[in-house]
C-alpha cells in the first residue's frame, strides 16, 4: 500500500511539473567539466563541450553530467562544436579554421577556412554547417567545399555566440542580451526569445527534444524546455494605481448645453488583472459598443462658462510583462479562425478602406503564396515597418494615403497594418493604453495604440510594426507577441465605434451655445502600490 501511494505521489508530481512547464524553463543543471567552456553539441547520445584553456573536447553523459572521455582540440582556441551524425566539427578562433574531427581519436580529417575573422558558434543542419561571427555580427551557412558563405544574415543581437539546429530552426545564444533566439533559417528573422538561464550564455545545442546551454560564467550546463503547451509567460508584475482624468473647461458667453464623456473601462487580460475600478465626479452609467468594449458614460447638462468638469476613472491593477511562445507550425490556417472573430475583424472600416484597389493589390503582393497566418502577418509587419517612417504630421489619415505617403504616427501604422491584414483575411484589431513614461510615478498625456492579430491556438497577439521599426532582428521580434509591464490597456476595438469613433481611452460629444469654447484635456497618472 505504501509503495502504491508513493508511486501515485511521484506520478502526480510529474504530471503537475509537465502541466506548468514552459519554453525556456530550466529542467536541471550540472557543473561543466572545465572552467573555460565555449562550444556545445550533441552526438545522439552524449554532449560534447569545448574548453579553450585546456584545449580539450569533453564527452559528457547528459543523464549524470559526468565526463566520459576527452580528446585534444584540433587547434589552440576551440570555440563552437557541431556533430554531423558521424564526425565532430570544431571552429578555432585563432587559426580561423573549421576542423572535421574523428570523435574517437581526435584525428583531424579536414580543415576549412572560416568565412569571417571572429568565428564563435557552429552547428550542423543535416546537410552543412552554420557559423556565427562576433565581429561581423552575422550568421553564415557554409559551403563544405571551401568554407565560403553561401548564405548570410544579421545575427539577432550584438554578440552572437553558440549556434544550434533543432530540425527546423536555428538557435543562437547572445552574451550581451543574455538571451537564446529561435531563428527562421530562410530569412534570419527571430521568432521566439528565451531569457538565458545564466549570465553568460555560450554553447547551445539541441538533442531533438530539449535545448542545452553552456554558461561561461557559471561553468554550468543547463537542460531547457524547447517547446511545450504553454503559450505565454508572465514576468515583472507591477502593482499600480492609474488615475485617468478627462477635463473639460468652459469659456465664453453662453452655456454648455450637453456634454457626453465616454471613458473606456479596462478589463482582465492575460497580462492584466484589474483589482478595482472607481469612477468619480458626475453621473455615469455603463454602456457597450458593437465591439463589446465597455465604457463609463458621464453626462452633463446646462453648465455655465468658467466651470471645470472632471470625469475620473481610477484603476488598481497588477500588470505583467508578457512573452508569447509562438511556434508558426501551431498557428493552423485561415480556415481555423473562429467564424465570429473572422467575420467581425476582417470587416471594412472608414480608416482601412480594404475595398480600395491599392490595398487589395498590395495585400496580395505582400502575401504571395504564403498560407500560414503567422507568416502572412509577419510579411505585412515587415512591409509596414519598411515602408513607413515614424512622424507626427497631424491627423489620422486612411491606410491607402499613409502607405503611399510613407510616413505615419503610431495610429497610422496601426490603421495600415490592420487594413492589409483584413484585406488578406487575417482578423486584426487595435488596443489603446495609458503608458508609464519613465518613472513608476509618471504622467501620460500622449498614450499609445498598436495592432493585434488573431492566431489560431494563441488568440489575440500583439504585433506592433511601429515599435518594431528597428534594425536588429531581436528588437523587431520584441514587438511581436511581447509587451512590457508599462501599459494599462483600456481599449480593444476595431474602429468606427459608436462611442469612441477612431480614438481610444476616451472621447466626448457636446452641444454648446454660440461663442462658447470647450477646452478638453485627458491624462493618466501612474503611482506604484505596495504588493500585498
Amino acid at each position: 500500500m505504501k509503495k502504491q501511494l508513493l508511486f501515485t505521489a511521484v506520478l502526480l508530481l510529474c504530471c503537475s511539473f509537465q502541466l506548468f512547464a514552459y519554453p525556456g524553463q530550466v529542467l536541471r543543471k550540472f557543473q561543466a567539466p572545465g572552467k573555460f567552456g565555449t562550444g556545445l553539441c550533441y552526438d545522439g547520445r552524449y554532449l560534447w563541450m569545448a574548453d579553450y584553456k585546456t584545449d580539450r573536447l569533453y564527452k559528457i553523459d547528459p543523464n549524470t553530467g559526468k565526463k566520459i572521455a576527452d580528446i585534444p582540440s584540433p587547434g589552440f582556441w576551440p570555440m563552437g562544436l557541431a556533430f554531423d551524425g558521424k564526425f565532430l566539427w570544431n571552429v578555432d578562433w585563432k587559426q580561423k579554421k573549421i576542423f572535421k574531427v574523428n570523435p574517437e581519436t581526435g584525428a583531424i580529417l579536414l580543415a576549412l577556412d572560416t568565412p569571417g575573422d571572429n568565428p564563435e558558434g557552429l552547428t550542423w543542419d543535416g546537410e552543412t554547417l552554420w557559423v556565427s561571427d562576433f565581429r561581423k555580427k552575422s550568421i553564415m551557412r557554409i559551403d563544405l567545399n571551401d568554407g565560403t558563405a553561401i548564405k548570410t544574415f544579421p545575427a539577432p543581437a550584438t554578440s552572437p555566440q553558440g549556434l544550434a539546429w533543432d530540425g527546423t530552426y536555428l538557435w543562437c545564444a547572445d552574451r550581451i542580451a543574455d538571451e537564446l533566439h529561435m531563428i527562421d533559417p530562410h530569412n534570419g528573422e527571430v521568432i521566439i526569445i528565451f531569457k538565458s538561464p545564466g549570465p553568460y550564455p555560450r554553447g547551445i545545442t539541441c538533442d531533438g527534444t530539449y535545448l542545452w546551454n553552456l554558461d561561461h560564467q557559471n561553468d554550468e550546463i543547463y537542460q531547457l524546455v524547447r517547446q511545450d503547451s504553454e503559450t505565454y509567460r508572465l514576468d515583472h508584475t507591477r502593482s499600480c494605481r492609474v488615475t485617468f482624468t478627462h477635463q473639460a473647461k468652459i469659456y465664453g458667453q453662453g452655456r454648455l448645453q450637453k456634454l457626453d464623456v465616454y471613458i473606456a473601462l479596462p478589463e482582465d487580460l492575460p497580462q492584466q488583472a484589474i483589482m478595482k475600478t472607481s469612477l468619480k465626479n458626475g453621473n455615469w452609467k455603463s454602456v457597450q459598443d458593437h465591439w463589446q468594449q465597455p465604457f463609463a458614460h458621464f453626462s452633463y447638462h446646462n453648465k455655465t462658462s468658467g466651470m471645470e468638469l472632471e470625469s475620473i476613472m481610477q484603476v488598481e491593477a497588477k500588470i505583467s510583462a508578457i512573452r508569447y511562445f509562438i511556434f508558426p507550425d501551431r498557428c493552423g490556417t485561415l480556415a481555423d479562425m473562429p467564424p465570429d472573430i473572422r467575420d467581425a475583424y476582417t470587416s471594412n472600416g472608414s480608416k482601412y478602406l480594404i475595398d480600395d484597389p491599392y490595398i487589395r493589390d498590395l495585400a496580395k503582393q505582400i502575401i504571395g503564396d504564403e498560407t500560414n497566418p503567422y507568416w502572412m502577418a509577419r510579411r505585412i509587419f515587415d512591409h509596414v515597418r519598411n515602408t513607413l517612417e515614424y512622424k507626427l504630421e497631424g491627423g489620422w489619415n486612411v491606410a491607402p494615403v499613409v502607405l503611399q505617403r510613407g510616413t505615419g504616427s503610431c495610429s497610422e501604422y496601426t490603421f495600415s497594418f490592420i487594413a492589409l491584414c483584413r484585406a488578406a483575411g487575417i482578423p486584426a484589431r487595435y488596443v489603446g493604453a495609458i503608458v508609464v513614461r519613465g518613472d513608476d510615478a509618471s504622467l501620460d498625456d500622449v498614450f499609445h495604440r498598436w495592432p493585434e492579430v488573431y492566431l489560431p491556438n494563441y488568440g489575440w497577439v500583439p504585433m506592433d510594426p511601429q515599435g518594431g521599426d528597428k534594425p536588429l532582428p531581436r528588437d523587431r521580434a520584441m514587438n511581436i507577441g511581447n509587451l512590457s509591464n508599462r501599459f494599462l490597456i483600456t481599449t480593444q476595438g476595431g474602429g468606427d465605434s459608436e462611442y469612441l469613433g477612431w480614438t481610444y481611452n476616451s472621447a466626448e460629444t457636446y452641444l454648446m451655445d454660440p461663442q462658447v469654447k470647450l477646452e478638453i484635456e485627458a491624462f493618466g497618472e501612474w503611482e506604484p502600490m505596495p504588493s500585498k
